[in-house]
């Protein structure tokens, strides 16, 4: 009887264990232009299926080489323009990248993908006006997309429309549980326009987030909706935990802390003491010392130690 041999197999199936998918990718992809060679040049697509995996890769030159050559043909053309703007986008060349998805829309109008690649070159080369209109042609074309959404709200906040950005936010309100960094922007919006439910939307964001300068907001949220008792715990338990260097800075949670117990308490001393504590630890704000002074729910006395401060005695 013959001893068995070993099974051995396949060339293609050994190959298949050894590389990982997408180093297959660029393997087959060079298979298929080897082919093609035989045959004559190889097409577009072939070209192009080589710059989508060097562009997985982050080889972003060679990607780039093999879209060019698959701009030669239509069916590839718009695909290998909008990967070229990827590459100028990955690589910080901004302008470029915004000239080729401009050129894309030119032609295309209604292609998202450029509009979002757009959108977001724009928010990189500060226009975010331009921006906001792009992300608002994204969400008439696909209103179900929170993560545009989200973008589009973060556009909306840098230019101050915050009434706009938390009506934008309130339109996706699974994602707002989903994604952290929607919900704290709903919070931050709607603090922003001095909402008292501010308070409560920071409170859901850090049942699962901590973060001293989120935390910090919150406190700031509370003082806002007069819920001094919780704001004072907060600022205390902020004050303990934050180490010099770190933000929110000591003497600035100093001073938001001596202005709260000032205001909440006329009669305690403790939020003098504070006060002092922020300016020996170098708090600097001439102007919200002033705004102390004129703060009719602070008491004459402890704006009389306030002058005193001021003037340096």
């Amino acid at each position: 009887m013959r001893a068995s041999r070993p099974r051995i197999l396949p060339r293609r199936r050994r190959l298949r264990r050894l590389l990982p998918p997408v180093h297959l990718l660029i393997l087959s992809a060079c298979l298929c232009c080897s082919c093609a060679s035989l045959k004559g040049a190889a097409t577009a697509e072939e070209y192009y299926a080589l710059g989508q995996a060097y562009f997985e890769l982050g080889r972003y030159d060679e990607a780039e080489r093999w879209f060019n050559r698959a701009l030669a043909a239509d069916k590839t053309k718009t695909a290998s323009q909008y990967n070229l703007g990827r590459i100028a986008f990955e690589q910080g060349r901004y302008g470029e990248a915004l000239r080729i998805f401009d050129g894309i829309l030119a032609d295309d109008p209604g292609n998202v993908l450029a509009l979002k690649a757009a959108a977001y070159t724009r928010i990189k080369t500060g226009e975010p006006e331009k921006a906001e209109a792009l992300y608002n042609r994204v969400l008439e074309l696909v209103p179900e997309s929170a993560d545009d959404g989200y973008n589009y709200a973060l556009v909306l906040s840098a230019l101050n429309k915050h009434d706009k950005a938390e009506e934008v936010l309130s339109r996706y309100p699974f994602a707002l549980d989903e994604n952290g960094s929607a919900l704290l922007l709903l919070a931050r919006v709607q603090r922003a326009q001095n909402k008292v439910e501010a308070a409560d939307t920071y409170g859901r964001w850090l049942q699962n987030n901590s973060d001293p300068q989120a935390r910090y907001e919150y406190a700031q949220a509370l003082e806002q909706g007069a819920f001094y008792a919780r704001a004072l715990e907060e600022y205390r338990g902020i004050l303990e935990s934050v180490k010099p260097g770190e933000k929110p800075p000591r003497p600035e949670l100093r001073f938001a802390l001596a202005r709260l117990l000032l205001i909440a308490d006329s009669q305690n001393e403790e939020g003098l003491t504070e006060l002092k504590a922020a300016l020996s630890e170098g708090f600097d704000g001439e102007d919200k010392l002033r705004e102390l002074l004129a703060d009719s729910r602070i008491s004459p006395s402890h704006k009389e130690a306030i002058e005193q401060m001021l003037s340096g005695e």
